[in-house]
Order: C-alpha cells, then sequence, then structure tokens
C-alpha cells in the first residue's frame, strides 16, 4: 500500500518565500518517495512508514531553523502498490 499526502508550506514573515518553499521541495526530493508539485501544494506518495516518517523528520527540521511557518497536511486513502 501506498499513501499520499498532500503538503502545504507556508513560510510566515519572510522576505523570500519562494526560496523557502523551494528548499522544502528539494529536501522531499531526497527521499524514497514520489514528488507531484503543483501551484498550491506538493503530494508525496510513497510507502506509509516512509510518507509518515518523511513528515516527521520535515516538521523537525523546519522547526531547527526556528522560522515561523505553517504547514497543512492532507492525507489521501491508502492507494494500490
Amino acid at each position: 500500500m501506498k499513501t499520499i499526502a498532500q503538503l502545504t508550506y507556508i513560510p510566515l514573515y519572510s522576505d523570500h518565500p519562494k526560496e523557502q518553499v523551494q528548499d522544502i521541495i528539494e529536501f522531499l526530493a531526497q527521499h524514497d518517495v514520489e514528488v507531484d508539485v503543483n501551484y498550491l501544494s506538493t503530494s508525496v506518495i510513497g510507502e506509509t512508514d516512509v510518507v509518515f516518517d518523511l513528515i516527521r523528520e520535515l516538521y523537525d527540521e523546519m522547526a531547527i531553523e526556528e522560522k515561523a511557518f505553517r504547514l497543512h497536511i492532507e492525507l489521501l486513502s491508502p492507494v494500490e502498490n
């Protein structure tokens, strides 16, 4: 089974929001998931454990940088491989 997570990252109080969003996309692309970049969000598709671990790692990484952000996550029902 694969999980689909739709992520919307919104940097707050940033002079360079596009750069921060691009950094997040590059971070996601380094993992064992499919990444589909859309106009308002990015979808990641992968094994359930990998997707959930990635979400946690992404959140922890952003928290270390101590920048204000919003991260909206929508999880779609699992799909067959």
